[in-house]
């Protein structure tokens, strides 16, 4: 999972928001999916295909995306490093719990999805 550390209280803060994976607001009037897409691309610059899932909420979507290996994360001036974690360590390593509990939803997701059809996608 790749979960990013945010530059705005210096390299050593591990508090809420400290580190999420990628996410943002919508401007106004844009669609959720394209909002989805923009702060992926803003923040990583990462081009991947998104997959909606019900792990969000009525105010939060949540969306996954696959990597390859070779996938080049180049962060944005809000991000001050990154890391690709296991699932069960970037979900303690993000914090507040609604941030932790959205991704430990959306990987018990994938983990269903892929036992239904032998891979993720």
């Amino acid at each position: 999972m790749l979960v990013l550390h945010r530059a705005e209280h210096g390299p050593e803060y591990e508090g809420d928001w400290a580190w999420t994976p990628p996410a943002g607001s919508r401007l106004v009037g844009e669609a959720v999916l394209s909002c989805a897409r923009r702060e992926l691309k803003e923040e990583t610059g990462l081009q991947l295909a998104l997959e909606a899932t019900p792990c969000g909420t009525g105010e939060w979507a949540v969306f996954v995306a696959k990597a390859s290996p070779e996938a080049e994360v180049v962060l944005d001036a809000e991000h001050d490093r990154y890391e690709w974690l296991p699932a069960t360590d970037a979900v303690k390593r993000c914090r507040p719990d609604a941030v932790s509990e959205s991704l430990a939803r959306a990987i018990a997701w994938i983990r269903h999805r892929q036992a239904q059809h032998g891979t993720y996608g």
